[in-house]
């Protein structure tokens, strides 16, 4: 494995509200020397919740993306608030978004979004024993509820309206371990 390179210096360039930008100088473990622009996401991170109404039925909603101008199908999903853990903010996301509350919540895996470019982490969490408890949440309209069965995920890949990546591998990590085939690594959620 290489050897990852040396950080010489780092400086913030622009600013949103979400995100900053970021120039990175590089020094290779090879001599070569390189500055690239990143990301870098403000807060605590975020999750992908994973709602089982039952073994097999994910509920999905449908959120008007304005990166794409239309409107996916995908996991419920929110930014981790300052003094919250992961699975904290898993259950209120949930809540906000899908009028459900959790028994039971397992992180299952961290996943990256465009390593190359991007610093934002988001946890996937297991979602299990829902009951109804709704939370006012930051929507400005309310997202539909879309019940969908982890037995049927290939359809639910032909559709031209989910696309989100995060989602889809989620999904299928959440399949995979409700079926016995994968074991999470230890998390600090």
């Amino acid at each position: 494995m290489p050897t990852p390179p040396e950080i010489l210096a780092r400086r913030a360039t622009r600013d949103s509200r979400f995100l900053r930008v970021e120039e990175v100088d590089l020094a290779f473990s090879n001599g070569a020397r390189r500055t690239f622009e990143r990301l870098t996401a403000s807060g605590m991170g975020a999750v992908f919740i994973v709602p089982m109404a039952d073994r097999d039925t994910v509920l999905l909603v449908r959120e008007y993306g304005a990166g794409l101008d239309r409107y996916e199908l995908g996991l419920p999903k929110g930014r981790i608030d300052p003094g919250e853990t992961a699975l904290e903010a898993a259950n209120r996301e949930l809540q906000e978004e899908v009028g459900f509350a959790a028994r039971k919540l397992t992180p299952l895996a961290m996943l990256s979004l465009l390593p190359a470019y991007m610093t934002h982490k988001a946890q996937v969490v297991l979602a299990e024993g829902l009951y109804a408890q709704r939370r006012p949440g930051d929507e400005p309209e309310p997202l539909d509820v879309v019940p969908w069965k982890l037995s049927e995920l290939h359809l639910l890949l032909a559709r031209d309206d989910v696309t989100e990546g995060r989602s889809i591998a989620a999904l299928f990590i959440a399949r995979e371990y409700l079926e016995g085939k994968f074991r999470p690594k230890e998390s600090s959620c």
